[in-house]
């Protein structure tokens, strides 16, 4: 079978830029329908994103920059509460269809599923989260060209711990150097690379393009696709500025 057997995707900012124009729209409107009046910015939100999976950035949140509000005797009931109502207006925002997939996603796992290349989501969000986006973004099935979706509280650790990609190599039946792992944060990197994934490629986007990624075997802004050419931050640069297969194949030639 040819390199690599599998491709493994992130979910937020990775398939699509959902965290400022969905997951922080959501929680907003969580925070309102509580009759909270907490109000997360987008550049609050930058700063919250520090930490992975929603529960714990409330709590996050709360302890580093809401520390007067008064906490309920069942704060983590009162969390999973908040993020239960966040995750319904995030599925209401994505039925809308808010949010596109990022420019060369779609053709990337078309081309995959055409080869027979097997894909699969390694994320920190929820799993409605994730169907609700492949849903509204992608034809009427689309969820099951994922042979695996590692997602939510499935592993006790989030990123950048690299469970969640072990979970998966697990479920695949896969050895780490299989597998291409496509990630957008310094944290999703590192959790890949902490997995055993060798070959990490970084699309970064307005919260993580000054991260480090440092172990990447390449970093863009964006796969591209005709007539919106990913530009090269680090690595080796396809012959058509477009992250396809063939430029991913060639990657393990390139590295080995």
């Amino acid at each position: 079978m040819e390199w690599p057997q599998a491709l493994i995707f992130d979910v937020d900012g990775t398939l699509a830029d959902t965290e400022r124009d969905g997951h922080r729209v959501a929680f907003n409107r969580a925070f309102a329908e509580e009759g909270l009046d907490w109000v997360w910015s987008v550049g609050l939100y930058g700063e919250l994103l520090s930490v992975t999976g929603g529960k714990e950035r409330i709590l996050f949140y709360l302890d580093r920059f809401n520390t007067g509000f008064e906490r309920p005797t069942d704060l983590a009931g009162f969390i999973a509460g908040l993020h239960r109502s966040k995750t319904k207006h995030y599925m209401a925002l994505m039925s809308e269809g808010a949010i596109p997939l990022r420019p060369g996603v779609r053709s990337l796992l078309e081309e995959a599923r055409a080869s027979a290349t097997r894909l699969a989501i390694a994320t920190t969000t929820t799993p409605e989260n994730v169907s609700a986006l492949i849903e509204s973004t992608l034809p009427a099935g689309a969820m099951d060209w994922f042979e695996v979706v590692g997602a939510g509280d499935v592993v006790p650790n989030k990123k950048p711990a690299p469970d969640i990609y072990r979970y998966v190599l697990e479920q695949m039946h896969l050895a780490p150097e299989q597998a291409i792992a496509l990630e957008d944060s310094a944290h999703g990197l590192s959790a890949a690379r902490n997995a055993g994934i060798g070959h990490v490629v970084v699309t970064v986007n307005d919260y993580t393009e000054g991260q480090d990624f440092d172990g990447a075997v390449a970093v863009f802004d964006k796969l591209g696709e005709a007539g919106q050419p990913a530009s090269l931050l680090a690595g080796p640069a396809p012959a058509n500025s477009i992250v396809d297969l063939g430029y991913l194949r060639a990657l393990g030639v390139m590295q080995s």
